[in-house]
């Protein structure tokens, strides 16, 4: 499902030149749920945006659902993002004079589907996460977990392939933490690949590899077993 061969990327900033992912290789199969940890500043946030494709790389090859992933424009990026892949963020990003359904919505919006029908779609991931009740209410009556469970629905109301998860228990207590990433194994189960940046051993331990990364680079080559 996502392959990246000997990618490299660089950001230029004045005369410098910081060399944050090196000749990263990394396989991720379709239906595996996988975690990416590391120091801060080890490449973790550059690798979901180059997998995420919300920043292009400079070398190598990346294959996102066996289709290569180079050179593309702002389009065809934002194509492919649309129909293959889910982000959740830390943050949740949800849109504050909007209610949970119509957060969740948002994305049909952007593919052209009527209002009735991208509601009625909504609401009924809004049901699998467990939060229907919660449809009318915007983010501000809504506690962090519930946030979170709205801003999941919102990545899965597309059907994507892949669902990209960064840091999605940074901002909530241990309790919820726990619900949440039993949350994304459910959604796991139902076939999407499930890709979550952590620095928590504890939300780690709940995805079947761990892959580390250290100074850019695949730190083993052997991506260690999660003991979930």
């Amino acid at each position: 499902m996502l392959r990246l061969a000997g990618v490299d990327k660089s950001y230029i900033t004045g005369k410098n030149r910081l060399h944050v992912l090196k000749s990263v290789d990394l396989d991720i199969e379709a239906g595996e749920m996988v975690s990416i940890m590391g120091a801060s500043g080890s490449g973790k946030s550059t690798l979901m945006n180059v997998v995420g494709l919300l920043d292009a790389y400079d070398a190598g090859t990346y294959h996102l659902d066996s289709i290569l992933m180079k050179d593309l424009s702002e389009t065809r990026a934002a194509i492919h993002r649309r129909n293959l892949i889910g982000f959740v963020f830390q943050s949740f990003n949800l849109i504050a004079f909007k209610t949970a359904a119509e957060n969740v919505a948002l994305p049909l919006y952007y593919k052209g589907i009527g209002r009735k029908t991208r509601l009625a779609a909504a609401r009924e991931v809004l049901g699998r996460v467990g939060i229907l009740d919660w449809a009318e209410h915007r983010p501000s009556e809504m506690s962090g977990g519930q946030q979170q469970r709205v801003a999941i629905a919102r990545a899965l109301v597309s059907k994507p392939k892949v669902l990209l998860a960064d840091e999605p228990t940074g901002a909530l207590d241990s309790t919820t933490s726990l619900e949440i990433m039993r949350l994304l194994q459910e959604v796991n189960a139902g076939g999407v690949t499930v890709v979550v940046v952590t620095h928590e051993r504890d939300v780690a331990a709940m995805t079947r590899r761990i892959i580390r990364l250290k100074d850019g680079r695949v730190e083993n080559a052997d991506l260690e077993l999660a003991h979930a």
